[in-house]
């Protein structure tokens, strides 16, 4: 990446500005000393920039700490209330979104209706939910994060392909930025999530690991080498499209053999109805197999093997720490969950199953859209290395 302001005096107080704001992110109620043996700043740089960070009111002294011998040390920690994000979540029918502080706290939350699938629309749903989570954000709200399905480029903002839209190469984060009046971040809503995982939840601390959805669709987000691994054009982690059975069922993406078109909700359903001779929904299979219906279990024991062989290629070729498991699916997991840990151990190659450890995410959309807010939060508290670039940033920002 090119820096046009290298070695610029301003630039360089901008990454340190960031590396403070980021340290207090990662722990909060630390003291001066505490921030400069962290960062490897100076006291004396330390000591200026909070109190630039303080009379902007993005840090807030907290707490006095204990006295090692002399005055007791004063903790400072990030002052959440000093800026809001909106995290929105699009799925078919409707745009969920939440309100955030800094520290990706929920404050409000809103919905609205998709009254058709194109674009115009979609912006329409996005604009009437962000009006009405405004009034909570005091008039700070920096910007907005939007999850959804399909391969986005997050670096351009166009929607390459959208999974329940008929949608090609569409620029929506300029459609949505030019309706709303805020800068507008979009990614794969996989992403989202595994985003919200690795700043808040079961990926913190987690160096390499996967979070794989189930339900409607599957999907994949990673972090690898602790850093979210999207590809070239935003595509990475589409396990849902990796080719499971040969000259299998025909996949929404054109192919046929998808694991998605094997193991996903609409898959289910149709597996369920062929066994039991009628109709019935993904949870009322669940609930038969529950009960003891053979049928019905079989349908879920083959999805869970055909889980564990996908997964197991995913670590074989990825070595991960963790995988997480998330989406409405997991409802039915303790059905699916024996068949995909036999999978997993007979698919993974030996040795790399040592330490590896499973986790299942409880799932709600609000999960999904405050994983958004996420992906805008993580910008806001990196320096604007491309000044050409209307990127949100918390360096120079006023809370007022």
């Amino acid at each position: 990446m090119r820096i046009d302001r290298a070695g610029n005096k301003g630039l360089i107080r901008e990454i340190n500005e960031a590396l403070v704001l980021a340290e207090l992110r990662c722990e909060s109620l630390q003291s001066r000393a505490d921030i400069a043996r962290n960062t490897g700043l100076s006291g004396p740089t330390v000591t200026a920039i909070t109190s630039r960070l303080i009379d902007r009111g993005l840090v807030e002294e907290r707490a006095t700490g204990a006295s090692a011998g002399g005055r007791p040390p004063v903790l400072l920690g990030l002052r959440p209330s000093a800026g809001y994000v909106v995290g929105i979540k699009l799925t078919e029918e409707r745009a969920i979104g939440v309100l955030t502080d800094l520290d990706a706290n929920v404050v409000a939350r809103a919905d609205a209706a998709l009254t058709s699938p194109t674009p115009a629309a979609v912006v329409g749903a996005i604009t009437s939910a962000v009006h009405a989570l405004a009034p909570a954000g005091h008039g700070r709200i920096l910007g907005l994060g939007l999850g959804m399905g399909g391969v986005v480029d997050r670096d351009a903002g166009i929607v390459r392909h959208a999974t329940f839209f008929d949608w090609r190469n569409e620029p929506l984060a300029e459609k949505l930025s030019e309706a709303i009046a805020l800068p507008v971040l979009i990614d794969n809503d996989v992403n989202a999530l595994v985003a919200s995982e690795h700043g808040w939840g079961a990926g913190r601390d987690v160096e390499n690991f996967a979070v794989v959805t189930i339900g409607r669709g599957v999907g994949m987000g990673l972090v690898l080498d602790g850093r979210l691994f999207r590809g070239s054009r935003g595509g990475a982690g589409e396990l849902g499209h990796a080719k499971v059975v040969r000259g299998g069922p025909r996949c929404e993406c054109g192919g046929h053999g998808c694991l998605e078109a094997v193991i996903g909700d609409p898959a289910l359903r149709a597996a369920l109805a062929g066994h039991l001779g009628r109709e019935v929904t993904v949870d009322e299979g669940g609930a038969l197999a529950r009960d003891g219906d053979h049928r019905a279990a079989a349908v879920f024991a083959k999805a869970g093997r055909h889980l564990g062989r996908a997964v197991g290629n995913v670590v074989n070729i990825l070595n991960p720490d963790r995988i997480l498991l998330a989406g409405e699916g997991t409802r039915n997991l303790d059905l699916i969950m024996p068949a995909f840990r036999r999978a997993l151990d007979e698919t993974v190659f030996d040795g790399l199953q040592d330490g590896l450890s499973i986790h299942v995410e409880a799932w709600d959309d609000e999960a999904w859209a405050r994983g958004a807010a996420s992906l805008l939060l993580n910008e806001l508290f990196q320096p604007n290395l491309r000044p050409d670039r209307a990127e949100p940033t918390l360096i120079g920002l006023s809370a007022g």
